[in-house]
């Protein structure tokens, strides 16, 4: 593909595995005629990294062994706001490429892509200042008319989603009323509750949804 010819592109470049970092570097390479690259491998050094010098580009993981980008994705969009970022992760888009997208990214993109559509996902950053695959589209109109369809949570009212969280956690009957200075069976009837709501029958089945739906 014939490298763009535009102005100096400068890309911040952040995940954990060095060996991202090098491909995603010779696919740039490939694309992009004039560019500078500046790696991270942290969040706290992706925002030491934001302070100390301008970007034009920020291609970042979604998990660090500090913490989930997610944390940080609305302050670096309201501290830079001409930051385009895009959201390069190993997380499945079906079920994550949304909530990225409303926290402040301007684009995601799956590792397991090909070589040609990172390369697509580039020069779309570049060009367009977003990238937004096809599938993340369609979902981007579905939940438009059924919110509850990509996130079944959001059927929870804000005491059973604090409930459902702490019963992901571990936590029990008794540690849940104690904590939120409810009686015990009203516990156990909010627990009845989100079961029900949520169509789950097991409480495995409830960690994998919080686990998949609410990533902190």
């Amino acid at each position: 593909m014939r490298p763009f010819d535009a102005h100096h592109v400068n890309f911040l470049l952040a995940d954990d595995h060095q060996i991202v970092r090098q491909g995603i570097r010779f696919v740039i390479d490939d694309v992009v005629k004039s560019y500078s690259i500046q790696e991270s491998s942290s969040l706290g050094t992706i925002e030491q990294q934001l302070k100390a010098q301008k970007f034009d580009i920020a291609i970042l993981d979604a998990q660090y062994p500090d913490g989930n980008c997610l944390t940080i994705l609305p302050t670096i969009r309201e501290r830079y706001p001409d930051l385009k970022i895009l959201i390069f992760s190993s997380f499945e888009e079906s079920d994550h490429s949304l909530k990225f997208l409303e926290a402040g990214a301007n684009g995601y993109l799956n590792k397991l892509a090909s070589q040609i559509e990172i390369q697509q996902a580039i020069l779309s950053m570049i060009e367009k200042g977003e990238f937004v695959p096809p599938l993340t589209r369609t979902l981007m109109s579905l939940s438009q008319h059924n919110p509850n369809l990509l996130n079944p949570l959001n059927q929870l009212s804000a005491r059973e989603l604090q409930i459902a969280e702490l019963l992901a956690k571990g936590y029990g009957n008794l540690e849940i009323s104690n904590k939120l200075a409810l009686k015990q069976n009203t516990i156990s009837t909010f627990k009845k509750r989100i079961m029900e709501k949520l169509g789950l029958i097991s409480l495995v089945e409830l960690i994998e949804l919080v686990k998949t739906h609410q990533i902190h």
